[in-house]
């Protein structure tokens, strides 16, 4: 299956922050956030696994408690249910997969 971007919707989460479904399948899901300097996603938890990929810019990451800078090409392994929360320092970009995919998302995407 091929998406392409411009057949995809971004979804303005508010706060400088937009969400965008890149493609999907029941037990995977890749997704890109674009997020504004300043801009944060609130400490929070959910069951799926998570692997980040940093692929403009820099953000600090909480990753339980344990917070780091993270710059374009790291990445960062999440397990479930894992606290964790993100703050951009610079306009960035910010490249996510979950197992399995998130039923949430694609409800806010209809």
């Amino acid at each position: 299956m091929f998406v392409f971007n411009h057949e995809t919707k971004a979804v303005d989460l508010g706060g400088g922050v937009t969400r965008r479904v890149l493609s999907y399948a029941n037990d995977l899901m890749l997704v890109e956030v674009s997020m504004k300097a300043g801009s944060k996603g609130a400490v929070h938890q959910h069951p799926h696994h998570q692997v980040s990929y940093i692929a403009k810019g820099s953000f600090r990451f909480n990753l339980n408690g344990d917070i780091r800078t993270v710059s374009q090409g790291d990445s960062i392994y999440i397990a479930p249910d894992l606290p964790h929360g993100i703050e951009a320092l610079d306009d960035a970009i910010i490249v996510d997969t979950f197992s399995p995919a998130r039923e949430d998302f694609l409800e806010q995407q209809a």
